[in-house]
């Protein structure tokens, strides 16, 4: 789901392109709420690509500043000046990678803004002795208080019997799950983040509707494979807990872009074009949400190699 940076105005078939922007922002909503403010990983972007980035409407330093001054009132905490420092180096990464190329699509350089941001903070943090186990911390302490405050809210409600002690039990552990993956989270929400933040730049500074291609169009370079590969076997083997949690954290960021990968051969092959279909779909993510990520995960590990959408377009021309 990618546009080029520069170009005429145009018009994508198939679904609107605030579709693809507002699930996108459900994405760095659910993946990133407990681990980092989807304010800041939005506003953040968006104001650099306003100020350096040249925009041709007057509105996009409006909506620029309105961002920005919602994510400077969030809550601050210990933890807060890490999260506008990440987001700052994100956003620092894809704007000079826009420069350098800016005919390009958007996903490879929020690949490429997200993988200069990760290097630059584990060079910073790895400086400092103790700094991964403090960042660490800080990040497990904001999952634990949010955990908490969802299930204070949820017992405060009228019908809180429903949350049996097991009930309870599994939420709490379903956060120090988050915990343990934060890295993944933080990078699939700022690649999120970046996406949100480039459509909207697009469609109000440029008057332009192709920041973010159609779903079924989605894919990226067949090279990351072997990341997720070398992920999965440190995440299997008996390598340290440092080098297990780093293996796992990055076979679960690729797997779940190997999913939406796998989403987008389906759709590109008819799936989820009518109403029927997208409800047997929402039916079956409610009801067996692992298969279906599972089974669109091995699509889009399939894509890889045999490069089903070109062989398609091949066989149609």
């Amino acid at each position: 789901m990618d546009g080029t940076a520069s170009g005429a105005p145009r018009r994508w078939t198939g679904e609107r392109g605030w579709l693809r922007a507002a699930g996108l922002f459900l994405v760095v909503s659910s993946a990133a709420t407990a681990v980092a403010h989807p304010s800041v990983l939005i506003a953040v972007p968006y104001g650099l690509m306003a100020v350096v980035l040249p925009a041709r409407r007057w509105p996009a330093y409006a909506v620029g500043a309105l961002m920005l001054a919602t994510a400077l009132t969030a809550e601050r905490d210990g933890l807060w000046w890490t999260e506008f420092g990440w987001a700052v180096l994100v956003a620092g990464w894809f704007v000079a990678l826009t420069l350098r190329w800016p005919a390009s699509r958007f996903l490879p350089r929020g690949l490429g803004a997200v993988a200069g941001a990760a290097l630059v903070l584990a060079a910073m943090v790895g400086d400092r002795v103790g700094g991964w186990e403090l960042l660490d911390w800080q990040v497990t302490e904001r999952v634990r208080a949010w955990w908490a405050w969802l299930l204070g809210a949820a017992q405060a409600a009228p019908d809180s019997e429903s949350l049996t002690p097991a009930v309870v039990n599994t939420l709490y552990g379903l956060g120090e799950l988050q915990a343990e993956f934060f890295p993944a989270l933080a990078t699939l929400g700022s690649l999120a983040g970046l996406g949100v933040a480039w459509w909207v730049y697009v469609r109000v500074g440029h008057d332009n509707d192709s920041g973010l291609r159609p779903l079924r169009e989605f894919r990226f370079n067949d090279h990351l494979v072997w990341l997720f590969i070398a992920g999965l076997s440190l995440t299997l083997f008996d390598v340290g807990d440092g080098a297990r949690r780093a293996g796992a954290n990055a076979a679960a960021f690729m797997g779940a872009l190997y999913a939406l990968r796998g989403a987008a051969v389906v759709k590109f092959f008819g799936g989820g074009r009518s109403p029927f279909t997208l409800g047997l779909l929402v039916l079956a993510l409610l009801l067996a949400a692992p298969v279906v990520l599972v089974g669109a995960l091995v699509v889009g590990l399939g894509d890889t190699w045999l490069d089903l959408r070109g062989r398609a377009r091949a066989s149609t021309a």
